[in-house]
């Protein structure tokens, strides 16, 4: 069972994967049909049996998923056993609440399977690199947002001193979205100062925004530079996490045999 659910190196295993995939964007076109009014009214009836037939599916495939593995709770813990029990539980809390099928689209998630079910190896790779170089860049971009946000209170408050009421800017988080909007060069025009000195502060505050949108970029382009590595589509049938390397025996994250 672990073969045929987990692994895409066999038949079974393949023809299972392709069969999920295929349920999965068949989901996902029914609550997008769904929300179209003409089409509700009209198939309305028929679209919400046909959600109900594959959240059932997708409740049993998830229930087969922990069963099938040595230690359930950590493939439940993990990026894909969360997204599929996220991806059942919108149909069953539309029963309480109305409109949360809607969230369903979030199986769009699972359709990641898809690069290891058609052995793109080269894209696991090139996602495992970016998880890596996004991780180890973590801490530069907390510092670099932290300084960000710093700016934007300090500009914020100035601004909210220098405009005041009169201009829009009725408050300091008023004021301090302004300068949100304002950095990342956004712009939406509903808040725009007035007097010549807040004008000043304003343009000054653009172009910092320019220079500062380049600078998470080069953090994470230096982390990509440094990340490179060989990924295979081997699934660990203790904890089911794959991205092990070609000639991996144990897996790295539990150390069980692969």
């Amino acid at each position: 069972m672990h073969e045929v659910i987990f692994e895409a190196d066999t038949p079974n295993g393949k023809a299972f994967d392709v069969l999920l995939l295929v349920l999965i964007f068949s989901s996902i076109i029914v609550v997008m049909l769904e929300s179209v009014v003409g089409i509700r009214v009209q198939y309305g009836h028929a679209l919400r049996i046909a959600e109900w037939a594959f959240t059932i599916a997708f409740t049993i495939e998830y229930g087969l998923r922990l069963i099938c593995v040595d230690r359930p709770l950590r493939y439940a813990r993990s990026f894909f056993g969360i997204v599929d029990l996220l991806a059942i539980i919108p149909t069953y809390l539309s029963l309480f609440v109305a409109g949360a099928q809607s969230l369903i689209v979030i199986r769009a998630l699972r359709l990641l399977r898809v690069f290891r079910v058609l052995k793109l190896g080269q894209f696991i790779q090139e996602a495992q690199v970016l998880r890596s170089a996004l991780r180890a860049s973590a801490r530069k971009i907390v510092v670099f947002l932290g300084g960000v946000l710093t700016t934007v209170l300090i500009v914020g408050a100035a601004m909210y001193l220098i405009e005041g009421e009169a201009s829009g800017f009725t408050s300091l988080p008023r004021s301090v979205y302004w300068a949100i909007v304002t950095m990342t060069t956004v712009g939406y025009g509903d808040i725009a100062p007035a007097s010549t000195m807040g004008q000043i502060l304003a343009s000054v505050l653009m172009i910092m925004g320019y220079g500062i949108i380049a600078v998470p970029t080069g953090i994470v382009s230096v982390e990509l530079a440094q990340a490179t590595r060989s990924i295979s589509t081997q699934a660990c049938p203790s904890c089911s996490r794959d991205g092990h390397a070609h000639d991996a025996v144990h897996c790295k994250y539990c150390g069980s045999k692969i």
